[in-house]
């Protein structure tokens, strides 16, 4: 049930409680992130997008995750220095978790059970992307390989959909 979304809780980066009830009324791009991975130029587009469309009511939340060859290695402070200073990250870090196996975290158990890949539930690996309307609902979900630019013209198209009436949820 897509209200279920407003129900999830996470820390921050800063290890303040993210109460995802604030995001009813967003469209919510969810990425699981590394920075010392080949694909981690990609934060430069998440950056761009967040930038387009923040005020139209995108929210981007960065997960780091150490669990894909171990390209996330450094505490939640480090992390985000580094993504501020080599990308400009302005959009939500969060705590850095487990987003696979018995300590998954309890957003990406959602995420997870919500919208498989290939007929595959589990993460392949860093910066999969999961891409939520308006009303909570997780519409697509994104391999690695889709760039964040390229995430552009559906962002637009749910930003451009009206929320479920209250009742409806």
């Amino acid at each position: 049930m897509a209200s279920e979304f407003y129900n999830l809780k996470w820390s921050t980066s800063k290890s303040e409680e993210y109460d995802f009830s604030q995001l009813k009324d967003k469209v919510v791009l969810v990425v699981n992130t590394a920075s010392q991975c080949g694909f981690t130029p990609q934060y430069a587009g998440l950056q761009r997008l967040h930038d387009r469309y923040k005020d139209e009511g995108l929210v981007i939340l960065g997960f780091p995750s150490n669990q894909f060859g171990g390209q996330e290695p450094g505490s939640d402070e480090q992390i985000s220095e580094y993504c501020t200073i080599n990308h400009g990250v302005t959009f939500q870090l969060m705590k850095k978790s487990d987003v696979n196996g018995d300590d998954t975290n309890p957003v990406y158990k959602y995420l997870k059970s919500q919208k498989s890949q290939f007929g595959l539930s589990r993460i392949k690996w860093n910066f999969e992307k999961f891409l939520i309307d308006r009303n909570g609902k997780v519409v697509s979900r994104y391999l690695s390989t889709s760039a964040p630019d390229s995430l552009g013209g559906e962002i637009e198209k749910l930003l451009a959909e009206k929320p479920a009436a209250k009742s409806e949820l």
